[in-house]
């Protein structure tokens, strides 16, 4: 063990208690993880915990107990191995051994002679989810936060069992589909009554009172009263979904993630049930992946997710933050209406919309009241939620509903001059401390409220679409913003459980920025003669959440034209205006459909003669994204190269296999080349020397 030693690790111990449980003649043995601290601190397994889970097994049998149960501490069952660790491993030696490490503690739960249960109290990931699948019966708090196996968003795969017992457990449909495709899904988590639904556990009990009713349950299974029945696995398919998964991946893809493809391998060879093939076959693969440059970026990736994330870079002391009471929302559009909803949602108090015409103040609340019904529906809010919401969303002709509102956000047609207006407008009605937040994309927030008399108020507050689902708040400080509504913006963001990076107030700020000058670079191949097709394909190496042609839909091309143009009269030498794009979006027919372009479009294009190879798109999209990210770096846009990444992680969705991507240009030298300098320290998202 002296060779796994982890300095830095933070122990979770095994904490062994023996438990009387009426109906039984002899007690039960718990074991309790718990690493000390409370729950924002979530257990994890390094070597020292492992071994204290080992000891703990060992007392455990030697009680000779009805049974054994595992269980956590409060909030938290386990989130998995400690992966702050794993940069530390020496050589591939070492990863093997951790691998193997885990798979023996764990094996001794799934072939013990005595009954082994998992209580999974609360959250459960990774190598956690993987002790849980060892035990034989498994129960589930409904307060559970999340459960998932997310080892390959970050460049790995489940290295202690997840991928063998999980198929043969649910299922190689449903087994597929947590390994592989919800990490991709920019890790989505399962539910407990969507883990339950599953399989992957037994039974389904509430939150208050979880650990009595496991221990009975548990007691009832031992006795024989309660009988555990699972369905059984059809193998049959096997071949066919596994296939399908492998085409998914190349179309999506295209290779970019190889631990993707090794948890296709894996979940391939769990088929035949040889659990100790399965299992060397797992630490084979780990420590390939170990020493990965896709691991390295997808640590430094979860870092910037999990930590920096909610300690935004250059925000003010929260103590400045004004109390928000009332909401108000200028407009009744779809991007109002989601607004509304999440306010009220969110920070539960009053939240009124207004529009020019009561017809589209009345299409707004309507639109906030069906997604209400919806949720009640498909079982995701309560009724009397729903009530409260339905009592908190309104909406108005008359603006004089904001008098007593003490922050509205924007969200009206993308113009300085109107939005301007509606600031104008306002600033008569509401009180001088009332927080006014625009919800632009691109435009100023310093020429915005130049006019005002307390412009000090005005603030960006950029959501990007859909708003309930990506996390990302540009908080954008105009050159008068001062702190005390810099202040209340970030604390509204932490309620609307976003999270927030303090952005300079540049043209397009930073997410669009990027994005427009690299749909820019390619849209200008499609202009010198390149084929659409080709243009559309050539990023494919990178395996980004959508190609080129499929986000220009997304965003809209009179929308992706007219922001353009704002960084075009910003920064004319480095964004051009295409007229090609300005064709597409006047036919208003789609560019693409099921990810091949639309011929009809491909006509209206003027093109040159001087058309590009895939290879020379990407390097040309790979050095634009380079200098432009110098550049806003050199101009303060944002304190560090992390928080271009968080933005692009968080708010474009690019995949933690490249880090956002400032590590990906430092990895493949395209930094050094076009700015003389890497972004990051080398080591910080990459391999070190």
């Amino acid at each position: 063990m002296s060779a796994l030693a982890a300095p830095n690790e933070v122990v979770t111990r095994a904490l062994l208690r023996q438990v009387n449980v009426p109906g039984l003649d002899r007690p039960a043995a718990l074991i309790t993880l718990d690493n000390g601290f409370d729950h924002t601190k979530p257990n994890t397994f390094g070597p020292a915990g492992l071994t204290s889970l080992d000891e703990a097994i060992t007392a455990a049998l030697a009680a000779d107990p009805a049974f054994i149960a595992v269980t956590g501490k409060p909030y938290i069952f386990c989130v998995g191995a400690d992966i702050v660790g794993l940069p530390q491993l020496a050589d591939r030696a070492q990863a093997l051994e951790i691998g193997r490490l885990g798979h023996r503690v764990f094996a001794r739960l799934k072939d013990s002679r005595v009954p082994t249960f998992a209580f999974v109290n609360g959250a459960a990931m990774g190598g956690g989810l993987e002790l849980a699948l060892h035990c034989h019966y498994r129960t589930l708090s409904g307060g559970a936060a999340a459960l998932a196996l997310p080892e390959v968003s970050l460049g790995l795969v489940p290295g202690w069992g997840g991928t063998q017992l999980l198929p043969n457990l649910i299922g190689i449909p449903a087994a597929t589909q947590v390994i592989i495709q919800n990490p991709l899904m920019q890790n989505k988590m399962l539910k407990p009554k969507q883990a339950a639904e599953l399989g992957i556990a037994d039974v389904l009990l509430e939150p208050a009172d979880f650990l009595e009713r496991s221990l009975e349950w548990a007691a009832g299974v031992v006795r024989g009263q309660v009988t555990v029945t699972r369905p059984e696995v059809d193998k049959d398919m096997w071949a066919g979904v596994l296939y399908f998964a492998r085409q998914t991946l190349d179309q999506r893809l295209h290779g970019a993630v190889p631990a993707a493809y090794k948890a296709l391998d894996l979940l391939e060879t769990a088929k035949d049930g040889d659990f100790a093939a399965g299992t060397a076959a797992e630490d084979e693969a780990l420590a390939d992946l170990v020493f990965s440059e896709e691991l390295r970026s997808g640590l430094y990736a979860f870092d910037l997710v999990q930590r920096r994330a909610k300690r935004p870079a250059g925000a003010p002391d929260k103590g400045l933050a004004r109390p928000v009471t009332k909401v108000g929302i200028v407009g009744a559009g779809l991007m109002a209406s989601q607004l509304a909803l999440l306010f009220a949602r969110r920070l539960q108090v009053p939240v009124v919309m207004s529009d020019l015409d009561q017809s589209r103040v009345d299409k707004g609340v309507g639109y906030v009241h069906t997604q209400i019904e919806k949720a009640v529906t498909k079982g995701r809010m309560d009724k009397g939620t729903a009530a409260k919401l339905y009592g908190l969303v309104s909406g108005t002709v008359d603006k004089n509903a904001f008098a007593d509102a003490d922050f509205v956000i924007e969200a009206v047609f993308e113009d300085l001059g109107v939005k301007k207006q509606v600031w104008a407008e306002l600033e008569k009605i509401v009180s001088p401390e009332a927080v006014l937040a625009t919800n632009t994309s691109s435009l100023s927030i310093t020429e915005m409220a130049a006019e005002l008399e307390h412009p000090e108020r005005v603030v960006g507050f950029h959501f990007f679409n859909p708003v309930a689902v990506l996390p990302l708040l540009e908080i954008v400080r105009g050159e008068r913003t001062d702190d005390a509504t810099l202040a209340t913006a970030f604390a509204v963001g932490r309620q609307l459980k976003k999270s927030s990076v303090l952005v300079k107030d540049a043209p397009a700020f930073v997410v669009n920025r990027l994005l427009t000058r690299f749909l820019g670079t390619v849209f200008a191949a499609v202009d010198a003669g390149t084929p659409l097709d080709v243009a559309n394909s050539a990023l494919d190496p990178l395996g980004l959440p959508m190609r080129p042609l499929a986000l220009l839909q997304l965003v809209g091309p009179a929308v992706a034209y007219h922001v353009g143009g704002t960084l075009h009269a910003a920064y004319p030498d480095r964004f051009g205006v295409s007229e090609n794009l300005k064709r597409i979006a006047d036919s208003g027919q789609p560019i693409v459909a099921d990810d091949k372009v639309n011929e009809e479009v491909a006509k209206l294009l003027v093109v040159g003669d001087q058309p590009l190879t895939a290879e020379q798109v990407r390097q040309n999209a790979l050095d634009a994204l380079a200098q432009e990210i110098r550049l806003m770096l050199d101009e303060g846009v944002v304190a560090e190269a992390q928080d271009i990444d968080l933005c692009m992680i968080l708010g474009a969705g690019w995949p933690f296999h490249l880090g956002g991507v400032t590590p990906y240009l430092d990895r493949t030298g395209t930094s050094e080349r076009v700015t003389g300098k890497r972004f990051l320290p080398r080591g910080a998202a990459s391999l070190p020397l």
